[in-house]
């Protein structure tokens, strides 16, 4: 085999004038590129690592604002629920007060209703109790009951203060002696002797007869009246028991 060393030097240049030309005007060019895209590459990588950071602190703050809403949910929830109980706790103090209340008001109401029953009733039996001896009373007026009758008068007149029965018997006062059945002229005399004897004076004196006194005598005058009779006991009596029930 015979070597053209022509030839070889030939394509020998031919080769080194390609690379050259290749690396002059192609391989640089193209690392050139090549290097511009791995920086951008790169710079995009940083950028997406920047972003993915961003991302990820976000998303950070994003549970961060999530785990504080639910702990302020709770916490509302919570207040919430207090607030309800506290609200119930007042309403069922409130409804309990309110119902001791009305029924402390209807036990007042019923006791007064009963006292009210009770004094009513008391009264009743007072005033009937009144009725029934004024009734008795009534059958006992003689002889002797107007004798005891007029012998009180006569205490009566004497237990006066000596002023008072002065201006009760002083000349020109007419006094009036009311008795339950008319007296008859021998019986007015005598009442009036005993009488004038008591004031130890001789005052003008009426005799009236009020079958409501139902036995007794009183005697009268413009400055004081002398309650001596059945009708004034009961009234006190009435009246007593009145006060007392």
């Amino acid at each position: 085999m015979t070597i053209d060393w022509w030839t070889l030097g030939l394509q020998t240049v031919n080769i080194v004038i390609l690379v050259w030309l290749l690396s002059r005007f192609f391989w640089r060019p193209v690392a050139a590129i090549i290097e511009q895209r791995r920086a951008t590459a790169q710079r995009m990588l940083a950028e997406g690592e920047a972003k993915a950071n961003q991302a990820a602190a976000a998303l950070s703050e994003i549970e961060l604002t999530r785990a504080r809403f639910a702990q302020e949910r709770e916490a509302i929830l919570t207040a919430a629920h207090e607030a309800a109980e506290r609200a119930r706790a007042a309403r069922l103090e409130q409804a309990a007060t309110e119902a001791a209340s009305l029924e402390a008001a209807a036990r007042a109401a019923i006791q007064n209703e009963k006292e009210a029953a009770d004094k009513a009733n008391a009264e009743r039996a007072s005033h009937l109790a009144v009725d029934i001896a004024a009734r008795l009373a009534a059958r006992l007026d003689g002889p002797a009951v107007r004798a005891a009758f007029l012998d009180w008068l006569l205490k009566a007149i004497r237990a006066l203060p000596q002023p008072t029965r002065r201006a009760m018997a002083v000349n020109g006062v007419s006094l009036e002696a009311i008795s339950a059945m008319p007296l008859d002229p021998n019986d007015q005399a005598h009442y009036r002797k005993l009488i004038c004897e008591a004031f130890a004076a001789r005052p003008q004196i009426a005799f009236k007869a009020d079958p409501d006194l139902i036995a007794g005598l009183e005697l009268r005058s413009p400055q004081l009246v002398i309650s001596n009779s059945w009708r004034a006991d009961l009234s006190q009596i009435l009246a007593d028991l009145t006060h007392d029930n």
